[in-house]
């Protein structure tokens, strides 16, 4: 009996968008350095290519704006979501989480989270 074992079966589904989100960014920040760092970490269910096409075809279609895109990548950069309690952030907050809503149900569509 030959049975085809599927690539993704040991592969993690994300949590959330959040956590998504964080995993992509760090992933693509140390994509040029793997070579000379490479750790195995843990499978994902999707390439960060996936994750990136999935960002594009949203923008394009109007479901996510420069704005969301701008408040993701500012935080991105921090490592850490806005916080709605600080008042300088607020703002920020509002949009980074109507961004993670879309993103979330898409990927969720995708198979990508529990």
């Amino acid at each position: 009996m030959n049975t085809v074992k599927n690539v993704n079966d040991n592969a993690e589904k994300f949590h959330n968008a959040e956590q998504m989100w964080f995993w992509f960014l760090y992933s693509k920040s140390v994509q040029s350095n793997i070579t000379q760092n490479h750790r195995p970490g843990t499978r994902r269910v999707c390439e960060l290519l996936d994750v990136e096409t999935m960002i594009t075809k949203l923008y394009l279609a109007g479901r996510l704006t420069d704005e969301q895109l701008a408040v993701m990548k500012k935080y991105g950069d921090r490592r850490r979501a806005p916080h709605q309690y600080i008042w300088a952030e607020n703002h920020d907050a509002y949009v980074w989480h109507g961004a993670m809503e879309i993103i979330e149900n898409n990927a969720r569509k995708n198979g990508w989270i529990d």
